[in-house]
């Protein structure tokens, strides 16, 4: 076998062996296998599917892909009590969260040790003038942000998964807080299934 080739087959080798061990827990460790579980975030990451984070991720896609716009549009700006958020609201409300948590997780990841600021969602929810935009804007956008988070995540080695930070109040490490962006969705989507849904007439 001529030399040049075999030193092509085996770069190719490391280079498969590195990306395998690069990403292990992002690829084989399941949601489950989280050691600790951290406090109060456990309520949204056991929403999500035991499986790996990669995997999570690509089912939160199809998640998304699959939601029915006939209903939403059909619940408009109904909502199931007062004070309540719309559909729409709820929609902008998981792209700008998922927009603070990666910033957070960037931090982390960076060894930024300094204490995140809390944001508070209601205020926000106050500005965000949903009433000018479509649902699917608002769904194109979220995958989109989404993808950001993919690519993001898709960067760290294991070193940096384990990492943890403080998320509000709570510690929490850079690979749970992927699978906690993922249940917060599941939570609110569920949410709209379970309360919006019978406002259909």
């Amino acid at each position: 076998m001529r030399p040049i080739l075999i030193l092509v087959i085996l770069i190719i080798m490391v280079t498969v062996g590195f990306s395998q061990s690069h990403h292990d827990l992002f690829n084989s460790l399941n949601r489950s296998k989280l050691s600790p579980v951290p406090e109060y975030f456990d309520r949204y990451i056991n929403l999500v599917e035991d499986v790996p984070l990669h995997e999570a991720f690509k089912n939160s896609i199809d998640q998304l892909d699959h939601l029915d716009l006939n209903k939403l549009r059909a619940i408009g700006d109904k909502v199931y009590a007062p004070g309540k958020w719309t559909v729409k609201d709820i929609l902008q409300h998981l792209i700008d969260a998922e927009r603070i948590l990666n910033y957070r997780v960037l931090r982390f990841a960076r060894h930024d040790t300094t204490a995140a600021t809390n944001f508070d969602q209601e205020q926000v929810a106050l500005n965000v003038k949903t009433d000018k935009r479509t649902l699917p804007e608002l769904i194109t956008e979220l995958k989109i942000v989404r993808q950001s988070t993919i690519s993001l995540f898709e960067s760290f080695d294991d070193e940096t998964m384990r990492i943890t930070g403080v998320n509000w109040k709570y510690k929490i490490s850079v690979l749970a807080m992927g699978f906690n962006i993922l249940g917060h969705q599941k939570h609110h989507l569920h949410i709209i299934e379970e309360r919006y849904y019978g406002l259909i007439k």
